[in-house]
């Protein structure tokens, strides 16, 4: 288990835009951090191994070198003001290593606790935020010991597991063993299904005096383990089950004195209890929406708290609905060549904003874009977003059928 720092943060002078500021790893989120922070005046280095990375196009300049490597973070280290990361996998020892040359966000300490479901999960109960019942599998003597309560299950790898990937669904004890040995019988959790109504996420952020803000919060519908879409409407969350989730939240946030933008993905029950899932140490897809629908996104408020900068509360213009676009587009009907989706189609309508990643090779499954709708009202986006889903052949039922936006059948789908 992971305990929080002893010591509270350091508190930095602001670092003014004419700086350089660096991030480890090139995604799709590192891209938009990129743009936000050049939108700001600052320049920015990346680190990543792929050459041509979603943001090395965008940035002024790309460090290509594995992720420890110790020329490459020396390199990083001196050409920037401050570091983030934009995914948490990259190697917690690699941020500490960087932390003794300048300043680091978040802190090597939470990134290590994301990158362990067992540990998060401990650290979210030792500070006492609710999570699903489960138990650690890592030997053959902990198959045994799993209580009957626990099934039916989700068997999930205790690290590198995203989007779905490195899980088992395990209906009865007697599966255990053949689930842990299909999954390299590497270190896992096994967590006890429950009833879920939604999933909802708080994105925060805290800055090096502790102050914090965040986001509104997020629901979420999730297609085989990824992120398809985000509804950030008026009446789609019960105000009481925000105020639960803002503060087990922020609970996390402070208990690991992190610095930076945090987000935690919660399962909401059916008697309006609220569990964590699991946290990200960084922005979130979830939270693109606010690129186009708030006056701070989650990236703005990633560049100011590397910098020091103050952070004031993110303001909701416009009702909005996030769709992601993944590499299925591009294979419509079973074909085995890419065809490029009908973008004119949707950037007619009203409120539309189209992102793309700047990635070629479009594959099944793959984060390649997103569509923001952004609309005066709930029902204004619910429909926009149906012809949007219907011209790109998106999933999900978007007929508002002047429906309140609390009770549309859309917002009242399960998670998947």
């Amino acid at each position: 288990m992971h305990e929080p720092l002893s010591i509270q943060p350091p508190l930095y002078e602001p670092i003014l835009p004419g700086a350089t500021l660096g991030v480890m790893g090139a995604g799709q989120l590192g891209r938009m951090f990129v743009h936000a922070a050049q939108a700001m005046g600052y320049a920015t280095v990346v680190l990543d191994p792929q050459p041509g990375s979603s943001a090395g196009q965008a940035s002024e300049r790309q460090i290509v070198c594995a992720y420890d490597d110790p020329r490459g973070l020396a390199d990083l280290a001196k050409s920037a003001a401050a570091i983030s990361t934009e995914f948490e996998n990259v190697p917690a020892h690699a941020l500490t290593a960087l932390a003794k040359l300048n300043r680091v966000v978040p802190p090597a300490v939470a990134v290590a606790i994301a990158q362990d479901r067992a540990a998060e999960k401990i650290h979210f109960q030792h500070h006492g935020v609710p999570v699903a019942p489960f138990a650690v599998i890592d030997s053959p003597q902990s198959l045994i010991a799993v209580a009957p309560t626990l099934f039916p299950g989700i068997l999930k790898t205790a690290r590198l597991g995203y989007d779905g990937k490195g899980q088992v669904a395990v209906a009865h004890a007697q599966d255990l063993e053949a689930a842990w040995h299909a999954l390299g019988r590497v270190p896992c959790v096994l967590e006890k299904r429950l009833e879920l109504d939604y999933e909802c996420s708080v994105i925060l952020a805290r800055g090096f005096d502790g102050a914090m803000v965040h986001l509104p919060v997020q629901r979420n519908i999730h297609h085989s383990g990824i992120l398809a879409t985000t509804l950030v409407l008026p009446g789609n969350i019960d105000a009481a089950v925000q105020d639960k989730a803002l503060q087990a939240a922020q609970a996390i946030a402070v208990a690991t004195e992190y610095v930076g933008v945090l987000c935690v993905e919660f399962f909401v029950l059916k008697d309006g209890s609220v569990i964590a899932n699991e946290m990200a140490p960084r922005p979130h897809n979830s939270g693109h929406y606010s690129i186009d629908a708030c006056d701070v996104s989650q990236f703005e408020l990633q560049v100011r708290t590397m910098a020091g900068l103050p952070l004031t509360m993110p303001q909701q213009h416009s009702p909005a609905i996030m769709l992601n676009l993944l590499g299925d587009l591009w294979f419509p009907a079973g074909e085995e060549e890419p065809v490029t989706p009908d973008w004119a189609a949707i950037l007619g309508l009203p409120g539309v904003h189209l992102h793309l990643y700047g990635k070629s090779q479009p594959r099944p499954g793959r984060k390649m874009g997103h569509v923001t709708i952004t609309a005066r009202s709930a029902e204004a986006a619910l429909h926009t977003a149906a012809e949007v889903a219907a011209a790109l052949g998106l999933p999900g039922d978007f007929s508002t059928q002047a429906r309140a936006p609390s009770r549309h059948p859309f917002l009242a789908a399960r998670s998947a």
